[in-house]
């Protein structure tokens, strides 16, 4: 695990290269709205284009983390089918529905049954390398995303540039990344960690907290400023000495976002003394994501060599699918 998160920039660069030189079969069109559909390590790209996409995109875009679509998919709709391995039950009936309903489909995958039926229905599909956990090509299937929205003209390619100099900029940091990434992580070891964000980073929130389930395998929460203000801050009562307060911070957030964060922070300082603040790096959304991204990813793996655990060991996800099989 630790080289795949190393590699993350050469990631985001073939990335980049699979994007540019994909060849659609589906032409530009006006949709009513837009739906990526995936779970998982396969999905959270598409949260993550979401918060990103939010203020640029006048069509309506979500995220599908089911079985079934909205009701509201038709053949004005373009869904975009985010499996890694081809093989998510969930994610291949919801594409067998996007198909039904005529909606545009455009696939992003490794392989498995998603590519097979794309091939067998003439539909785009995006292959991307395969023989890695999911979890771990996050780099893969977001640039795709943006790819295609690009090509039907949703967005701009603006993204290309973005992700160019984070590749740059990630890599001649990656040494200090790593050494704040260890530093992070011994402050985290032996607490449950609870993370929170501005709204408009939830995506890498919820990246952050997954990343800590499957790689560190430990439990984690997450909440968004500012809806936990409205709810979860009344939760915090209790002594709370063996939890970690995770603050992902960026230097734009929203003014009131920001002054948010501060009164919170003197609220957590009476239950628990570990709260960690970080902030993200770079001029553009996508820069702060991916640094974002870069240094929890090792903060995770981190985590998982202080539990002496195996990062990549993933036995309960393959025991749940082995059982569901047999039903």
């Amino acid at each position: 695990m630790k080289k795949l998160v190393l590699d993350f920039p050469l990631q985001l660069q073939e990335a980049l290269i699979i994007g540019k030189n994909y060849r659609f079969i589906a032409t530009g069109k006006e949709f009513n709205n837009v739906i990526v559909t995936g779970l998982g390590g396969s999905g959270i790209g598409g949260s993550i284009v979401q918060n990103f996409v939010s203020d640029k995109l006048k069509t309506p875009f979500i995220v599908n983390k089911g079985y079934s679509l909205p009701a509201f998919v038709s053949r004005k709709s373009l869904v975009i089918v985010c499996s890694y391995s081809g093989n998510t039950e969930e994610t291949v009936m919801a594409m067998k529905e996007a198909i039904k309903k005529r909606a545009t489909v455009v696939c992003v995958t490794s392989g498995g049954t998603v590519a097979e039926i794309a091939t067998q229905k003439k539909i785009d599909c995006i292959l991307v390398p395969a023989g890695m956990p999911p979890r771990a090509c996050l780099g893969y299937s977001l640039v795709q995303l943006l790819y295609v929205l690009s090509h039907f003209s949703l967005i701009g390619n603006g993204f290309e540039r973005d992700i160019k100099k984070t590749i740059k900029e990630m890599k001649a940091a990656e040494a200090d990344t790593q050494k704040k990434a260890m530093v992070i992580a011994k402050k985290v070891f032996g607490k449950l960690p609870i993370i929170y964000s501005s709204d408009h980073f939830e995506g890498v929130a919820v990246r952050f907290r997954q990343q800590l389930n499957e790689n560190s395998k430990m439990l984690a929460w997450h909440g968004a400023i500012p809806e936990m203000n409205h709810n979860e801050l009344v939760g915090w009562r209790d002594d709370a000495a063996d939890k970690a307060v995770i603050l992902l911070r960026n230097k734009n957030d929203y003014e009131r976002i920001q002054t948010r964060m501060e009164i919170n922070k003197k609220v957590f300082k009476k239950h628990t003394s570990t709260i960690i603040e970080i902030y993200s790096e770079g001029s553009s959304y996508l820069e702060e994501a991916f640094y974002l991204i870069h240094l929890t990813d090792w903060v995770s793996v981190f985590l998982a060599d202080l539990r002496q655990l195996d990062a990549t060991e993933v036995k309960v996800i393959d025991f749940l699918k082995k059982s569901l099989s047999k039903v």
